[in-house]
């Protein structure tokens, strides 16, 4: 292979970077793919790092080692996380998205790569401090949100059924109390996913009782595991009585009602230390 300048070398890095994020790659790897010596390498991640670093991308850190190497983190900034909320909320403030039976049409949103992508990284910058072995959210409308979480942690993801299927082999089911209904559902997990003594985080798209949240706790118990968090991308706060406490959100949302003005507002995080700057 020919040999590459500087500038080219720093751009497959970069590439090769966030591709895996917070995964370990071996200078060797670097080295042997650009044609390379390892000190030149090393000089090209450190203007990899600087630029990360002071356009609040997120940090590269190295591993020492035999099986060292270097892993790339990502992260956003306190004021790119808010703007990016306060955006959403002028989104979820349009009326027509009030749907009967008091509920917020987001599916949109959910399924829209610009938000779930951005949403994910504010998620993964709280969470990056924790140590996890999984993520977990409920089929359906979570999915592509806790997928950009699992992503940017570098850990996989589990995905909680509401019933049981023939294809995920031997399950565990229970019954919980819905926080919005009040009634009883089921939800199942397969044995093959979930490895005992795990450490998980639950992330949803919305947040009303706290009804599945209790559920999951309660079944990863069932696998001598334990929820450490959960983070949700909107957080009903006009219900009370919710069924769990301690979790973060993006928005907090209030008056879901069809006669009332809308109350939407970025959450508290952005008051508190979870961000760079």
């Amino acid at each position: 292979m020919e040999k590459l300048t500087r500038n080219n070398r720093v751009v497959a890095i970069t590439k090769l970077l966030t591709e895996k994020p917070n995964k370990i790659i071996g200078l060797n790897r670097f080295s042997g793919l650009l044609n390379a010596a390892k000190s030149t390498i090393s000089e090209d991640i450190v203007i990899v790092r600087e630029v990360f670093s002071k356009l609040n991308m997120g940090k590269i850190e190295t591993i020492a080692g035999a099986a060292g190497g270097i892993k790339y983190i990502p992260s956003i900034s306190k004021e790119e996380a808010r703007e990016f909320a306060e955006g959403l909320c002028e989104l979820l403030k349009d009326e027509s998205r009030i749907i009967p039976g008091n509920f917020i049409y987001v599916t949109d949103l959910m399924y829209d790569p610009t938000i779930v992508s951005k949403a994910g990284l504010i998620l993964s910058t709280i969470f990056s401090n924790k140590e996890i072995d999984s993520i977990v959210t409920v089929e359906t409308k979570g999915i592509p949100l806790a997928y950009e979480v699992s992503k940017n942690l570098g850990i996989p993801l589990v995905i909680i059924r509401k019933e049981g299927k023939v294809t995920e082999g031997s399950t565990i089911s229970i019954n919980y109390l819905s926080g919005t209904s009040g009634r009883i559902q089921q939800m199942s997990l397969s044995k093959k996913l979930m490895k005992p003594n795990s450490k998980c985080i639950f992330i949803d798209d919305f947040l009303r009782g706290g009804g599945t949240a209790k559920g999951i706790i309660d079944l990863l118990n069932e696998f001598d595991s334990e929820l450490v968090g959960i983070g949700v991308l909107i957080d009903n706060i006009g219900v009370k009585n919710k069924l769990i406490s301690d979790y973060i959100s993006i928005i907090d949302l209030n008056n879901l009602e069809k006669d009332k003005e809308l109350e939407i507002t970025p959450s508290k995080i952005f008051d508190e230390d979870y961000f760079n700057s």
